[in-house]
Order: structure tokens, then C-alpha cells, then sequence
């Protein structure tokens, strides 16, 4: 996990685990009827340790068609404890629930945004983040900081299994992982899975950079050609570079933000790294595909290459790939100003000079959402960037495919 050092001992340690259910999917799912109305969507696939589906923060009122559950392969229905304490929840729900999932279910926790699955069967309980984790349920927290609607497909993991399990989801639209070597270390990743993923499935890929100044073209999370790789600014002080952040990445997110306990009901804490900023640059990018979904009458999600020809949107009048929303992304993104830098804040100066050495494209945050949507509309285009970015940005790009492939 890519955690500001100082925050390792509180978040993640390498293993969280979690899981839950409540009967077969043909005797949950027959009796409800069809939905209508549920509207334009997009799912959003965090991989991570496990997901606190008791939280506040990934509950909604309404509930998930049918359709949407059998397309995405859901087998189990656990309709979770809605009373007293986390621990009086879970306990509540072990027997029938809990004790119930095996790897490579899909369940959907009913009432939440939740569906999940554990691939890898190396986990006492498959999807839930347990009592010493939490890293997986701040990630998916800010998924839906980003985009509230987002419909999320929770793998936990940390393997190519878990990868392709989000890959092989035909309506999964953008697959984001906020773990990797230390220190960008040139060493084997999931790169082949989230190959799989982009090139193979079209879907988007967001990867987390290193928490430290480490170049991020040679990290297997976020380096590959394929992927997004992201790191930190400093939107809540200053807006700068985040100096123990990923440096030469694509773009920059919100390095710091306030996401939801792992072990309780409806805590929250503030907590920083590209490991946050990831997931919420995710949520943003879903944000702009439920949008062109919901203007163009595009009843569906993901990019399946059989059934929506590798098109993110897929409609008659309008399609959208993977190519075209990443370079509206990159056209949208913006350098943050150098006289805003306070010399105490703790952050690097966004230098005038091949600014893009420290940000990439440049920062990504809600306000770039609508500029997407609308130069991706034909309503609003986006100027092109100065050809120092360009140029530099293409050598960002050549070095990557040279290093991966």
C-alpha cells in the first residue's frame, strides 16, 4: 500500500481480509422485480485489502436491479445487520453471512454500493477489512468522494488474480490499485494483469505512484504505458507538489483526505498519499463516463470488446474510448501556480520550468470534471497545451514504452 510513511503503522501492513454473504443468488434475486429507471451508471473496481461494507459511507436507499447483479456474476446476496456497534453487526452476521463466502464468490451486501469478491483464497474472512487494516475501505471512500452514484466491484487482493478478476468483469470500467514496490524499485508487478485490463478489455486503469520523489516511469503500478499513474498535490494547503510523492507521473490528485474507519459505523479520519489520490481521480473519471451515458442514452457500462466494440460509451450518436478519455484528461489538467507555495507547508514549489517533471499533465481534481464532459460533448473544447508540455509528456511516454513494451 502507498502510505505517507508516518501513517504505515496505523493503515495497511500487507494482507487485509474480507468477505460476507447470505443465501444463493437464484433464490435472492428471482423475487425482485426488474428495476426501472436505475439510469445511467459506472462501475469502479478498487483493489485492495478489504472493505468495511457496515460504514455509513457505502450505504444507499435504493437498491440494485437484478439485471445489473446477474451481468456482474453475482452468486450471493448478504442482506448485513443494520443495528448496534460494528462488532455487534458482524457478529450478528458471522453464521449466516460471513462464514458462508468462499473465494471467487461475488456478493452483493444489500443496501450498500458494495459488491465484492476475494479471488485469492489466502484470507481468514474474504472482503471485509479486518480489525488491524482499514487500507481498502479509505481507498473505496474515495471512489465515491469523487462520484457518490459509482457502482463499486470490490476485489480484495494484491496478485494478477485479483486484477483480472476486475479485468475479466465486462461492465467494470475503470480498475484502480494503490499498491506497488517501495520506492518505485524496477521489479515485476501486476503490469501483465493491467495489461490485460487497458489493452486487451479497453477498460481505464488509475495506479498509484510511489509515496516518495521517485521517478514514477519504471513503477509497476503506475508506470506502465497503459495505465494512469497518479501522484499527490497539496490541495487542502497549498497547492503544490507533495515532495514524498511520486514525481514525472501522468497526473496529480488530492494528496490529502478525510475517508472512512475500517472498524466502526461512522468514523472518519484524515489520512494522506497516492494511495488516496488514486481512487479519487478514478471516481472523477467515472463521474464524466456516467454523464456521457446518461446525455447520449447509453444504458450500459464497461468497454467489452464483443458487445461494445472497446467503446466506454457506446450509444448511436456518440462513442468514447479509453484513447480519447485519457487525452481529454490530459488536456483538462492544470499546473498549480508558484506564488501560492508556502515555504513551511512541507511541499516541493511547482516549478515554471518542466513543471511537468513534477506533475506530469498536471493536477486533476473536481474541477476538471465538467471541462471533460463538455470537450468530450463537442460543447466546450479544451485549448491544447503549450508545446514544452506536449513535448515533454511524449518523451514521458516514449521512455515508458520502451521500458515496458
Amino acid at each position: 500500500m502507498r502510505l505517507v510513511p508516518a501513517l504505515l503503522t496505523l493503515l495497511v501492513v500487507l494482507a487485509s481480509i474480507s468477505g460476507c454473504l447470505s443465501g444463493d443468488s437464484s433464490g435472492d434475486l428471482a423475487p425482485e422485480p426488474q428495476e426501472k429507471g436505475f439510469g445511467s451508471f459506472s462501475v469502479v473496481a478498487p483493489i485492495d485489502t478489504g472493505i468495511n461494507v457496515y460504514h455509513n459511507h457505502f450505504l444507499m436507499n435504493e437498491s440494485y436491479p437484478p439485471w445489473l447483479l446477474e451481468q456482474l456474476g453475482v452468486n450471493i446476496v448478504c442482506e448485513i445487520s443494520t443495528n448496534g456497534t460494528w462488532q455487534e453487526r458482524y457478529d450478528a452476521d458471522k453464521e449466516v453471512c460471513w462464514d458462508q463466502i468462499e473465494a471467487g464468490d461475488i456478493v452483493w451486501f444489500k443496501g450498500t454500493r458494495i459488491i465484492g469478491t476475494s479471488p485469492d483464497d489466502d484470507t481468514d474472512i474474504p472482503i471485509l477489512d479486518d480489525p488491524q487494516d482499514g487500507h481498502g475501505t479509505a481507498v473505496t471512500g474515495a471512489v465515491l468522494n469523487a462520484n457518490p452514484d459509482a457502482v463499486i466491484f470490490f476485489v480484495e487482493g494484491f496478485s494478477d488474480a485479483a486484477v483480472l478478476a476486475a479485468a475479466n468483469q465486462p461492465l467494470v470500467d475503470i480498475i484502480t490499485t494503490s499498491f506497488g514496490p517501495i520506492l518505485s524499485i524496477p521489479v515485476p508487478g501486476i503490469e501483465d494483469a493491467t495489461k490485460v485490463a487497458v489493452v486487451q478489455k479497453k477498460k481505464i486503469h488509475t495506479g498509484a505512484a510511489d509515496n516518495s520523489p521517485s521517478p514514477a516511469v519504471q513503477d509497476s503500478t503506475a508506470g506502465p504505458p497503459w495505465s494512469i499513474g497518479i501522484s499527490g498535490y497539496a490541495e487542502e494547503d497549498d497547492d503544490q507538489k507533495e515532495t514524498m510523492s511520486g514525481s514525472y507521473p501522468d497526473v496529480a490528485a488530492d494528496w490529502t483526505q478525510v475517508l472512512p474507519n475500517h472498524d466502526d459505523i461512522d468514523g472518519y479520519h484524515q489520512t494522506s498519499g497516492t494511495s488516496f489520490a488514486t481512487p479519487r481521480t478514478a471516481g472523477l473519471l467515472s463521474e464524466v463516463l456516467e454523464s456521457l451515458r446518461s446525455e447520449f442514452g447509453d444504458p450500459s457500462s464497461g468497454a467489452d470488446p464483443d458487445s461494445r466494440s472497446g467503446m466506454l460509451v457506446n450509444s448511436t450518436n456518440f462513442t468514447l474510448s479509453n484513447d480519447e478519455l485519457r487525452d481529454a484528461l490530459n488536456l483538462s489538467a492544470w499546473y498549480p501556480s508558484f506564488s501560492t507555495w508556502e515555504p513551511l507547508s512541507g511541499t516541493t514549489p511547482v516549478s515554471p520550468i518542466l513543471p511537468c517533471t513534477q506533475l506530469g499533465w498536471g493536477v486533476i481534481n473536481e474541477s476538471n470534471v465538467l471541462p471533460i464532459t463538455e470537450h468530450l460533448n463537442g460543447t466546450a473544447t479544451i485549448p491544447q497545451r503549450p508545446s514544452d508540455v506536449v513535448m515533454c509528456m511524449e518523451t514521458n511516454q516514449a521512455i515508458r514504452e520502451a521500458y515496458w513494451g
